[in-house]
């Protein structure tokens, strides 16, 4: 994990990864409950997964994303970060947490959510210091913040 070029010291960014600990946080969690035999707790875990999911990706994607897709540069690696969130998204509602096979789906997805991170935290956030202008910048924040009205202005 990157912590030398700065953009863990950007608001917005700092809010990202914030985000993303909490989802990680989660899916061990979950994967913890199930080898415990806790299924209930697991699916809540699951659940709280794909809410907090659904509010980062819109973030993502209607702000940083939308603004850095501008440039052909990043247009192909945001298609695949996109497409990668369209994935779990779809996959983790449909999870029966009972079955085996989808438990080891669940871990399998966690262990890709973890690279899906890295390919953000350490590609597109440090390429977003020199992509985006203050307009830039400005967008981006307002996506997010219109993807997490309860968090105030």
């Amino acid at each position: 994990m990157c912590h030398y070029c700065g953009c863990r010291e950007i608001p917005l960014i700092k809010e990202f990864i914030a985000e993303h600990e909490r989802v990680t946080d989660a899916a061990g969690d979950a994967l913890r409950a199930l080898e415990r035999g806790d299924v209930a707790a697991a699916r809540t875990l699951v659940v709280a997964m794909a809410r907090e999911l659904s509010s980062h990706w819109k973030g993502e994607e209607d702000g940083l994303f939308a603004v850095m897709r501008d440039d052909p540069e990043y247009a192909d690696y945001i298609d695949a970060l996109v497409a990668e969130h369209r994935e779990l998204g779809a996959l983790l509602p449909t999870l029966d947490l009972t079955d085996p096979g989808d438990v080891q789906r669940l871990k399998d997805e966690t262990d890709e959510l973890h690279r899906h991170i890295a390919k953000e935290e350490d590609g597109l956030f440090p390429a977003s210091l020199t992509a985006l202008s203050g307009d830039g910048w400005d967008a981006s924040m307002a996506a997010w913040r219109a993807a997490h009205p309860w968090q105030g202005a």
